[in-house]
């Protein structure tokens, strides 16, 4: 069993791990992970596995935080910056939110305010989410909203406001509401596959279209949703 005193060594030295091994690369992303506490997003029976470097189930949800690595993966891809605004598609516990909200507003920082919009269609979840942003100081930076992730926020709206999305379940495709809402150069993120295995595809938006990158396989659970996976 881990004390409560020991949370900020093992981050440490999950940081440290994944820096040596290159997944973490840029200060940015390094700083996030040194400043964000991932045992206050773990589900409570779970604090003591907040370091390992895996994923963990949320209670009976069906959903899970994912490992430290692929968030990391993932928040490299996206090549994040202050002032940006983001809307993540499955808030889960909140943890990629608050991380993606410590560099686009960084704490004590009054500068190029950023924030991360992000869409929860599990009620449970939704509670969760906001009570652990609540409590680790990001609940202003973040906003946490119900409803299909696969049809934008607001809804079905086609309009440019985001420059960057992060889709953190597997999705058959990007949905086109999706498309509609990034700004030209910006970064769209998703498991694209079925619901065993995907790659991990960065879309850059350019001259209207959008350029595809694979950057590596991944295995996340589906993205339910009118434009996703059906129930």
């Amino acid at each position: 069993m881990v004390f409560l005193k020991d949370y900020s060594i093992l981050r440490k030295n999950m940081v440290e791990g994944l820096v040596r091994v290159g997944i973490i690369k840029s200060k940015e992303v390094e700083r996030a992970f040194l400043k964000v506490p991932r045992e206050e997003f773990v589900w409570h029976n779970m604090r003591h596995l907040a370091y390992e470097d895996a994923p963990l189930p949320l209670g009976d949800t069906g959903q899970t935080i994912s490992a430290p690595h692929m968030v990391a993966i993932m928040l490299e891809e996206l090549e994040l910056r202050k002032g940006l605004r983001v809307l993540e598609i499955g808030a889960g516990s909140g943890y990629s939110a608050a991380l993606m909200a410590e560099i686009v507003q960084p704490t004590n920082s009054n500068e190029n305010k950023g924030h991360v919009i992000s869409i929860e269609r599990v009620k449970d979840l939704i509670d969760f989410a906001k009570e652990n942003l609540r409590r680790t100081g990001y609940s202003d930076r973040v906003s946490i909203v119900f409803g299909d992730g696969t049809l934008g926020y607001p809804e079905r709206k086609e309009e440019m406001l985001y420059d960057r999305i992060v889709i953190t379940a597997a999705s058959p495709h990007i949905p086109r509401y999706l498309k509609a809402q990034i700004k030209e150069n910006g970064i769209i993120l998703a498991p694209i596959g079925n619901t065993f295995m995907q790659t991990l595809v960065k879309a850059r938006k350019h001259k209207g279209d959008l350029e595809f990158h694979e950057v590596c396989g991944c295995m996340f659970v589906p993205l339910i949703g009118e434009d996703g996976f059906r129930p």
